[in-house]
């Protein structure tokens, strides 16, 4: 019998497999975006003036101012040498003067009625209603003592119309023509009017 050599089969080596590892990923923790922190501002407070309290005004304040303003639109009376006192030429200057004095103060008061007319508006803010309050008090008052130099002027030019004009009321002599343009409605000379403010301060003193 024959033998049969058996053959060996040389099996190949087995490859190693070796699983590739896949690159770890890296992972970066995405921040959180950083909220704005916004201060809220305090509501801002109001801060209302105080306006100062309106100071009273006299009446020879304003007549003072009122005359100043018509100083400028009429030139001062120049007597003329040897004109008589009081001349017709004089009395027409004083009439144009008072006249137009008139005209300016009616105007102011009618200004003042337009503005009480237009701002009489009330304000919530009783620091605001009490300011409004006081200024239209003040010119109330400073167009009553207006209404009331109107009432003299109306007198003045009366006494020019009747020649009475330009003379003191308590002792007769002339009240001067410098006397007359720094207030027209003068009805006492110089000395006696110092007389009479004397004795007031006296009396009330």
């Amino acid at each position: 019998m024959v033998e049969k050599k058996s053959k060996t089969v040389k099996k190949a080596p087995a490859k190693k497999v070796v699983a590739k590892k896949a690159p770890a990923k890296k992972v970066v923790a995405k921040k959180a975006p950083a909220k704005k922190v916004v201060a809220k501002k305090a509501p801002a407070k109001k801060v209302v003036a105080k306006k100062a309290p309106a100071k009273k005004v006299s009446a020879k304040k304003v007549e003072k101012a009122t005359i100043a303003n018509n100083k400028s639109k009429i030139a001062a009376y120049k007597s003329k040498k040897g004109e008589k006192y009081m001349s017709a030429a004089m009395k027409k200057h004083f009439v144009a003067v008072l006249l137009l004095w008139k005209e300016h103060l009616k105007d102011e008061m009618q200004k003042t009625f337009d503005h009480l007319r237009t701002k009489g508006e009330t304000y919530a803010d009783p620091v605001d209603r009490a300011s409004q309050e006081e200024e239209f008090a003040f010119e109330l008052r400073t167009r009553d003592r207006e209404r009331k130099l109107i009432s003299k002027i109306g007198i003045s030019i009366e006494q020019i119309k009747q020649d009475d004009y330009g003379w003191c009321e308590s002792c007769g002599d002339e009240i001067g023509v410098k006397r007359l343009e720094a207030r027209p409605t003068a009805t006492h000379c110089i000395h006696c009017k110092t007389l009479d403010e004397i004795k007031e301060k006296q009396l009330n003193g």
